[in-house]
């Protein structure tokens, strides 16, 4: 990004702005956690009466006067980052174990009883998808809180569809309709993983003919590979250059992101928030803070990905 005078070099610096939510608070559990109990998360604010204005609503004017009085080179986003409902693949590991399910059966699409490749949403996560679109529309409406004003989500179908059972029959305001981008560098960690490769780009379309799809996206999978898993320092780089190209050209500050478990970790990383694994259809807000700063940003190399791991006794 260059400058006024067209010279100067400028990065986006991300941090997330701690103390307004109990995600943020290293006494809070993940395995634990309910997002639907605790409204979000989002904690009162001292002597401010809830029964003169919602929380939510009281955090809407403090994230616009942040904005409002911010240098101009500093912008504040609101990110729910919310994880797909439980998929197939995720009931397949749960049988196998995770050493058997990385070393052999991740590998391979199917067992002859379950299919995974580009895993779909099981009953369950129809279901935990149906619990956060039910939630979403009790906060809307009794607790005053901002729908996003944009959506993007993985294009994996488990995604795809846990934000279509989520948002697409909520009663949003006109001016923030659900239209959802589905953005390649939202995706899980890339490679191996028959789950994680994601269906041809006519796939998504016919199926999701409401979406918007990124120009960029390729008729087929060309990013995964049958031989190496993508590492986190890749996954890091992969997710700072979806933050970089979100708020340099999308200006709205409310944002549903609808993506894994995987991606989610490393938003938090580069983020600077606390790791907080998500249960599958859980939620978690967010509040990013990102100012540009003159210079260009240290950038460490990404490893190279890694082939599956050896099974115990081979």
């Amino acid at each position: 990004m260059a400058g006024q005078g067209g010279t100067a070099t400028y990065y986006r610096q991300y941090s997330t702005v701690s103390g307004y939510f109990l995600q943020d608070d290293t006494e809070t559990d993940p395995t634990t956690f309910d997002y639907t109990a605790l409204n979000f998360g989002l904690k009162a604010f001292p002597n401010a009466p809830e029964e003169v204005k919602p929380r939510w609503q009281m955090f809407e004017e403090r994230v616009r006067s942040l904005n409002d009085y911010s240098d101009p080179s500093v912008q504040y986003k609101v990110l729910f980052l919310g994880r797909h409902g439980q998929g197939v693949h995720n009931v397949a590991e749960a049988q196998y174990g995770t050493q058997a399910w990385d070393c052999k059966w991740s590998l391979l699409e199917t067992d002859g009883t379950l299919s995974w490749a580009d895993a779909h949403l099981t009953p369950l996560g129809i279901a935990q998808a149906q619990t956060a679109h039910d939630f979403w529309a009790t906060q809307l409406a009794d607790q005053k809180m901002p729908a996003p004003q944009s959506y993007y989500t993985s294009p994996l179908d488990r995604c795809l569809m846990t934000a279509q059972i989520t948002f697409s029959e909520l009663e949003l305001p006109v001016e923030r309709p659900f239209v959802p981008t589905v953005k390649e560098l939202v995706r899980e960690t890339i490679g191996l993983h028959a789950c994680d490769r994601r269906s041809s780009k006519t796939y998504i379309h016919t199926h999701y003919p409401s979406y918007i799809i990124e120009p960029t996206l390729t008729e087929n999978d060309e990013l995964w590979s049958a031989d190496l898993r993508e590492s986190d320092s890749a996954i890091d780089l992969r997710l700072m250059d979806l933050l970089d190209d979100i708020f340099e050209h999308d200006k709205n500050t409310w944002m549903s992101f609808t993506s894994h478990s995987g991606a989610i970790a490393g938003l938090l990383r580069v983020l600077g928030h606390r790791p907080f694994p998500l249960l599958t259809g859980a939620v978690i807000p967010v509040l990013v803070r990102a100012e540009l700063v003159e210079g260009i940003r240290p950038r460490r190399k990404a490893e190279e990905g890694k082939p599956a791991p050896a099974c115990s006794g081979e």
